[in-house]
């Protein structure tokens, strides 16, 4: 018995062929209405519809990609994280302090002035509030001179 299972166990390769899939199958052609995917942005979590809206861990993981996007200066796909990460966990503050940060980096300054606002409503006794404070009145002074 012994001798039957080791021999099942070391059959030569060219018996095992008969449950391969046949190789002259047609390949599928490419879709033509398919749009390419814009380049320098991360959309991880948006090719994914399964993924759940609360999801902390998500939150902190996507920060910590924006982050790296941040050092890396690509900050449209630091944009995407850090907006993917405040929507995965609304209240976290975080987020919208580096996307104010992402934000005024690329020029957005209204945008960036909102997220600024935003983290301090959060935490208005942040350890950084009185530098954002600055950040914020400093875009504010910009946007009014600008609009003029």
């Amino acid at each position: 018995m012994a001798a039957i299972l080791l021999s099942a166990l070391f059959l030569p390769a060219w018996e095992l062929d008969a449950q391969e899939p046949p190789q002259d199958a047609p390949a599928k052609p490419a879709d033509p209405k398919q749009k390419p995917a814009k380049p320098n942005q991360d959309t991880a979590t948006q090719n994914a519809p399964d993924q759940p809206k609360w999801d902390p861990l998500r939150a902190e993981k996507d920060l910590e990609v924006g982050q790296y996007y941040m050092k890396r200066g690509d900050y449209d796909a630091a944009i995407d994280r850090f907006n993917d990460a405040i929507e995965a966990k609304p209240g976290f503050a975080i987020p919208y302090r580096w996307l104010g940060e992402a934000q005024e980096k690329k020029g957005l300054k209204k945008k960036a002035l909102k997220a600024y606002q935003r983290y301090l409503d959060l935490v208005p006794h942040a350890d950084d509030a009185e530098k954002i404070r600055k950040k914020i009145e400093k875009l504010q002074r910009e946007i009014d001179k600008e609009s003029k």
